[in-house]
């Protein structure tokens, strides 16, 4: 699969840190590159695959409308919220050991789950598929981090990763209605045992790893502040859909989050083992990249949770013709990431790519921001996710690229937690902070136009696109945002020609 022959690859690979041998790279990375593809795939897809299955779940096992988002809650709670944590431990033990373990802990949480019987044990296995997911993906990422490392393997290696990242939440919405259509719901969480199984017995025969550097103690004080911290905000953001931001819980949640990130980051300074080394976070390149990840997931996650109610809700889609329509999306954001980015990223800087994608996933949401309760898919819709995944696909690849390039070995694995970190973060404040304002704008609309009770549905369906509309307007704010941070943070020089993707002012 690579056009560069491992000669080629020793010659110019970024020298290694003084004291340690050169080595060859090794003939089967391309075929366990397939193998960390298909965990992160499970993955991403985990974080969408039950939303459109959630209805037909909450009725087999009685939840109410309260509780219903802890499905999805309890799993992006533990999975944003021990990821740093995650990394960590990846560094100290080893990250084929990690990969492995994360894998076997996600298909029985995802059997589990599965076999739920009542809210609560659905409730507590996807927390646990949370936990093992956050195990699992920096493991796999800082496993990409250390293998691929010639710049034109490199950019192959990171197209296909991004495009994983980007469009498997897409796929989740489609293969979740299919299955629920086609099979039954619980399927949404036992599809994860083949995938798995078919994972652990690749890592086992074609991943290899450097032994974890043991000799490190665990930062018990770090995984207290910066964890808790985590948990605190990704759950205030959660709780924040359903409660309005001004409720008690949610502020105490915030505030008490953000003391606890403060607390965590004034701790780092005096550790001896930090959980979070802050060199990482002053390289501007690798800052650069967290903020530009987490400003584009808030618009991309919102954006998914209005699409789906959208099509299905406004235009009376099924839920397979809802996850069909995603498709074209997926295939943007997959050709942006691996013909367009893959093959430039070599040859120019990394914000060569990262702002005009931005820019481009900008310009999709703003097709969206006109939409009615009439608009059609191919009028509308199309267009939209066609720049939208585009952008994204450009963007995506630069910056878990350039996020992980030349990263000290014993700090590959929480340097991969952070990008995670960000895409989470992002995505749950993306979800919460936009439907909140969705909500709120369609009540004011609806109370403004509601004068004759015989329009009420209309006027209702009006008020609803009306909000979405309006949410997307911040969606469009966050990506704009997004393209000036990529733009002034990040100065790494093309990784083809010889620098280091952290080279540039610190």
């Amino acid at each position: 699969m690579s056009d560069s022959s491992p000669a080629e690859a020793v010659r110019t690979a970024p020298a290694p840190p003084s004291g340690t041998a050169v080595e060859a790279p090794d003939p089967r990375r391309w075929w366990g590159l397939v193998i960390i593809a298909l965990a992160q795939l499970m993955v991403v897809l985990d974080a969408t695959i039950v939303n459109i299955a959630l209805p037909s779940a909450q009725k087999a096992l009685g939840m109410t409308d309260g509780n219903r988002q802890w499905v999805i809650t309890a799993y992006t709670l533990a999975f944003g919220g021990l990821l740093l944590l995650g990394g960590r431990v990846a560094d100290r033990v080893g990250r084929k050991r990690t990969f492995i373990f994360g894998l076997i802990g996600f298909a029985v949480a995802s059997g589990i789950g599965g076999a739920a019987g009542s809210p609560g044990m659905l409730f507590a296995a996807r927390a646990l598929q949370g936990v093992f997911g956050a195990v699992l993906a920096p493991s796999a990422l800082s496993l990409m981090t250390t293998t691929f490392t010639d710049p034109r393997e490199r950019g192959k290696a990171f197209g296909i990763y991004g495009a994983i990242a980007g469009a498997g939440a897409a796929l989740g919405l489609l293969l979740g209605g299919v299955l629920t259509s086609y099979a039954n719901w619980r399927w949404c969480l036992y599809v994860n045992i083949p995938i798995a199984i078919v994972a652990v017995i690749g890592a086992v025969v074609l991943l290899h790893d450097r032994p974890g550097h043991s000799e490190a103690k665990l930062d018990v004080p770090g995984v207290i502040l910066g964890c808790g911290g985590l948990v605190a905000v990704v759950y205030g953001f959660s709780e924040a859909q359903p409660r309005g931001w001004s409720d008690a819980l949610v502020l105490t949640l915030l505030f008490g989050g953000l003391a606890l990130l403060v607390a965590f980051v004034f701790w780092q300074t005096k550790a001896k083992s930090p959980l979070l080394p802050l060199r990482i976070l002053s390289d501007r390149n690798r800052a650069g990249s967290f903020l530009t990840m987490a400003l584009a997931t808030i618009g991309m996650f919102g954006l998914f949770l209005f699409m789906t109610y959208y099509l299905q809700g406004i235009l009376g889609y099924s839920p397979v013709r809802s996850g069909l329509a995603f498709l074209p999306m997926s295939a943007a954001i997959i050709t942006g990431s691996t013909q367009i980015s893959a093959r430039l990223l070599p040859r120019v800087p990394a914000r060569a790519l990262m702002v005009p994608g931005m820019l481009l996933a900008a310009s999709g949401l703003l097709v969206l921001t006109q939409l009615g309760v009439d608009s059609s898919y191919a009028t509308h819709i199309l267009p939209a996710e066609l720049l939208l995944g585009l952008g994204m696909g450009l963007t995506f690849m630069p910056v878990f690229s350039t996020a992980t390039h030349g990263v000290r070995p014993q700090d590959a694995g929480v340097t991969s937690a952070m990008v995670n970190t960000s895409q989470q973060v992002g995505g749950s404040l993306g979800t919460a902070l936009l439907n909140t304002i969705a909500t709120s704008a369609t009540s004011t609309y609806i109370g403004g136009h509601l004068t004759d009770p015989s329009r009420k549905a209309q006027v209702v369906r009006e008020g609803i696109v009306h909000g979405y509309t309006h949410a997307i307007w911040w969606g469009v704010a966050a990506m704009l945002i997004a393209a000036v941070a990529s733009g002034v943070l990040v100065t790494a020089r093309p990784q083809g020609r010889g620098a280091p993707a952290g080279a540039g002012a610190h």
